[in-house]
């Protein structure tokens, strides 16, 4: 009899037991002989075999398109276009001699074509250029983008399907379509070229871009963010990231619909922001946080006052009191910056209901932290962050990295007291973009920040095309922020949203 109970073989030997924890795989016979007589196999599901063996085919066969394939990364301009920039360059500095650019600035774009109109005629007569009426449409076009507004990038930025310009440098573009990029159908002149529509861009705004100051944010009149970096920091020539934002407001049920959330986030998230909680949303680069953020923002009750701080102001609030600040970068000296830290510590001062940053980088989470925990319920921020987890790790990362001197400890308390709810949103490689979770923060358990998951997305599969399949998913716990919720009648409707 052995240790376990069991009678041994013939020879009295126990048989060779694999040790515990090791897989070993069993072969054909061996299968057949562990099944017990009278047991039926269990059959294979029909095509199993067959859809793993061909899933696994195309997955090799897209590598090896990867490793194999060239791409060019330049745009050439072909045909009818190639044509009109041809002749635009011998037109426009003939052009440039007749015309008064402080009487064309003074101009609408309309206005300028009529000028503009004889004026090119005669400077076409002139070089024996015979065009029709397509193409002398076309010349106007790019001759006006030209001198009053961005040149090439006009007729991106005038295109309501782009999301993202980024330009690197003067022979390449490339713009983001439904979550996918491409390269675009333009080109610069040269490197001056583009560096002074870089320049037209930013002094617009009041800022400055050239080899002292090489890294400039903007923005243009539309809302859009713009950051600009010139060489000697940028080795392929003066680079623009545009981040275009919609022209119509974004709001949670148009989110909702997109697929960004389900119905219960959705009525979740109403009743977070209409209930002054502080929310802080979270997630990657482009991954939709200020559309979040501006969102939210539609729940704020139009009697509150709102300030939000920025560095180059692209959040466009869909309240009636609303007063957007902004930082300033410092002079040629080196003196005169006013930071987001000194922005909201002004802030205070201004009797505001609630306080919005655009997003934070440093030391400026710790005003936020004190704003949010001194009557300034329901003030909102974003961040750079991966999870909700690591976001609670970052501020008390950055808060640490600022010169104030407080235990770590004291950092995480002040933390789990101030904020409320944390959103994380991130654009999946498909190019949707999602709310993935909903997480509560509960309070401190000795030195550790408790947090409790409300919602979160769940990835099940993928249709042929590459679009991600998941399923939105309530944890069915009761959200310890319901008092707050209970303070303005909501109670009821956010536990049946979470449940």
């Amino acid at each position: 009899m052995s240790a376990f109970g069991r009678k041994t073989g013939l020879g009295g030997a126990a048989p060779a037991r694999p040790s515990f924890g090791v897989a070993r795989p069993m072969k054909a016979g061996e299968m057949a002989a562990a099944v017990p007589s009278g047991i039926p196999e269990p059959s294979p599901l029909p095509g199993a075999n067959d859809d793993m063996g061909g899933k696994h085919a195309d997955a090799m066969s897209r590598l090896a398109e990867r490793v194999n394939g060239v791409v060019d990364g330049t745009y050439q301009a072909e045909g009818f276009e190639a044509s009109v920039h041809k002749i635009k360059e011998q037109v426009l500095p003939r052009l440039l001699e007749r015309v008064d650019p402080e009487a064309a600035a003074t101009l609408t774009k309309d206005e300028l074509s009529e000028e503009f109109r004889p004026i090119i005629m005669e400077v076409l007569a002139e070089l024996k250029v015979t065009l029709n009426r397509r193409e002398q449409f076309a010349l106007e076009k790019v001759l006006i983008d030209e001198l009053l507004g961005f040149g090439p990038l006009e007729e991106l930025l005038n295109d309501p399907d782009v999301s993202d310009i980024m330009v690197n440098g003067p022979e390449q573009t490339y713009i983001e379509k439904k979550g996918k990029l491409q390269l675009a159908p333009i080109r610069f002149r040269d490197e001056s070229h583009l560096f002074q529509i870089a320049q037209r861009i930013v002094n617009q705004v009041g800022r400055r871009v050239d080899q002292t100051t090489p890294l400039a944010d903007a923005r243009l009149k539309d809302g859009s963010r713009v950051n600009v970096i010139v060489p000697p920091l940028s080795l392929r020539g003066t680079a623009i990231s545009i981040r275009k934002f919609s022209e119509k407001p974004i709001t949670l049920d148009m989110l909702r619909d997109f697929g960004s959330m389900s119905d219960k986030m959705c009525t979740a998230l109403k009743i977070a922001g209409a209930c002054r909680m502080n929310i802080v949303i979270s997630g990657g680069t482009g991954s939709g946080k200020t559309t979040m953020l501006n969102a939210l923002s539609k729940m704020i009750d139009p009697g509150e006052r709102v300030l939000t701080i920025e560095d180059a102001a692209e959040l466009r609030l869909q309240q009636p009191h609303w007063l957007p600040l902004e930082t300033r970068p410092p002079n040629l000296e080196g003196q005169g910056a006013i930071t987001i830290g000194d922005l909201v510590k002004n802030a205070l001062r201004m009797r505001p209901d609630r306080i919005i940053l655009g997003e934070i980088r440093g030391a400026e989470c710790f005003d936020l932290l004190a704003a949010m925990n001194t009557g300034h319920d329901g003030s909102m921020c974003t961040l750079h962050a991966n999870s909700p987890r690591e976001c609670l790790g970052r501020m008390e990362n950055m808060i640490l990295m600022g010169d104030i001197k407080i235990p770590k400890e004291a950092i995480s308390r002040q933390i789990a007291e101030s904020v409320d709810l944390i959103v994380q949103v991130k654009r999946l490689r498909d190019g949707s973009r999602r709310t993935t979770n909903i997480t509560e923060v509960i309070g401190m358990e000795g030195d550790v920040i408790v947090t409790q998951e409300l919602f979160k997305f769940e990835y099940l599969d993928e249709t042929d095309d590459g679009k991600i399949i998941g399923e939105f998913r309530p944890s069915g716990l009761r959200p310890y922020t319901l008092e707050k919720a209970r303070q303005f009648g909501f109670d009821q409707a956010f536990l049946e949203a979470c449940l």
